[in-house]
């Protein structure tokens, strides 16, 4: 079996290779390997590969630059699956779009179930709503949020980053989400892949947390093995206190029941795969 698998150098790239079942080929494609905004280079490389799944793991994902980029944006998020689904539609192979939960609007006083209205506030959010319905019936469609892992670009390194640096950090505490390890997205992406489970699909760990619970977790839980010296003073703001180019939602939990069902098991919660995480950032060195 064999699997294309774009954005290797990308944290959920990374993840995919590292999680591969056995007896999957996987061929990692970056950048130099195949530019998502050529929608000819797209198709040759599914028509000369003819691979059983395509993981789409690559996006756009500068979320403030999108608003004055949304012309590329749309290019990599929409256009790049709409080229990957046509494809495959002829070599018989199926598509696994990572999305996001930026597609929502943040106004639900429940998580997000798949199939809710969706109401994209930023160009980021738009052009990967319109990914999704680039991607098509077939595909399997993946959103999560608040992605990070070691090694990566991501809110976690960069809160180690500043915590090293300053005595006092400001973080917003009005924005709800759920932190998302990764390792466990790429189970899932792959449980599902070979489940040919098609559709859309959520998944985050369990648990939810602020912006500012966040930081104040990676503070405690990387003092505790090491990684810092001291827990910094962290202070709590509303988003209104650290303007955005780019509208980010204020709720944007996703419902996961329908997932874990499908698979059969149980998310994590997303403090037990921050510990997990900060042990293999220990590691890097």
């Amino acid at each position: 079996m064999k699997a294309l698998v774009t954005g290797v150098n990308g944290q959920v790239g990374k993840a995919l290779l590292r999680t591969a079942p056995k007896g999957w080929t996987c061929v990692p494609l970056d950048r130099a390997a195949l530019d998502l905004s050529d929608r000819d280079a797209l198709i040759r490389m599914v028509d000369a590969e003819e691979p059983d799944v395509v993981f789409n793991a690559a996006a756009y994902t500068a979320v403030d630059k999108a608003e004055s980029e949304p012309d590329l944006a749309q290019a990599i998020n929409a256009r790049a699956p709409a080229a990957l689904a046509a494809a495959l539609l002829r070599t018989g192979g199926k598509l696994v779009q990572v999305s996001t939960d930026f597609v929502f609007d943040g106004t639900a006083g429940h998580g997000y179930r798949p199939e809710d209205l969706r109401n994209p506030q930023s160009v980021y959010g738009t052009s990967k709503a319109a990914g999704e319905d680039a991607a098509g019936d077939a595909a399997i469609i993946v959103r999560t949020s608040w992605v990070y892992a070691a090694g990566g670009a991501n809110f976690v390194r960069t809160m180690l980053r500043l915590m090293r640096e300053r005595d006092e950090l400001r973080v917003v505490a009005d924005q709800i989400g759920s932190p998302t390890w990764a390792t466990g997205l790429a189970r899932t992406l792959w449980g599902l892949a070979m489940a040919d489970k098609r559709g859309i699909w959520h998944h985050r760990d369990a648990g939810v947390a602020s912006w500012y619970d966040f930081a104040v977790a990676i503070a405690e839980e990387a003092t505790a093995i090491g990684l810092l010296h001291r827990v910094p003073h962290i202070v709590p703001i509303a988003t209104t206190d650290y303007p955005t180019p780019a509208r980010r939602p204020s709720f944007s939990v996703l419902d996961v029941s329908a997932t874990r069902a499908a698979l059969g098991d149980e998310a994590v919660h997303w403090r037990a795969n921050l510990r997990k995480m900060l042990k293999e950032e220990q590691a890097l060195g």
